[in-house]
């Protein structure tokens, strides 16, 4: 058995980039993805550490506690007085409260702000520090 072909066709001596990219476009949507927008805040926590963090919403009230015992509700301070008025007034149509407490916080200052939470049916969401998973 012989195979004849019969016509010779010349290599494709022209590239098309679009096929590039699609491929650069869809990488880029990837990484956007896949990225973590972690909104930075102005109030300076040192932040616990966990094996695994919690997941965070759009529509939160944000209530940070200082290791010096201060609360602010946004970017705002407020006595512990104010707490739970200040977190009404903030609150709006929000349905869950993001606490940012310094490691030196006590359970007592948590429980303040959990506290006024559970008083306005608010979830409470514990921001922490991802630990290093690496093993040591």
């Amino acid at each position: 058995m012989d195979f004849k072909f019969l016509e010779k066709k010349e290599p494709l001596s022209v590239f098309s980039l679009a096929g590039l990219a699609d491929i650069i476009l869809l990488l880029l949507i990837f990484f956007l993805l896949t990225s973590n927008f972690i909104p930075q805040f102005g109030i300076q926590v040192n932040l616990p550490q966990t094996d695994a963090s919690a997941p965070t919403e759009a529509l939160h009230v944000n209530v940070a506690i200082t290791g010096e015992g201060r609360f602010y509700v946004g970017q705002d301070e407020v006595t512990r007085d104010a707490l739970l008025a200040t977190i009404r007034e903030a609150r709006g149509d929000r349905t869950s409260l993001l606490l940012r407490a310094d490691r030196d916080a006590t359970v007592d200052q948590f429980a303040a702000v959990a506290g006024a939470a559970r008083a306005l049916d608010l979830r409470v969401l514990m921001a922490t520090e991802r630990e290093d998973l690496t093993p040591r």
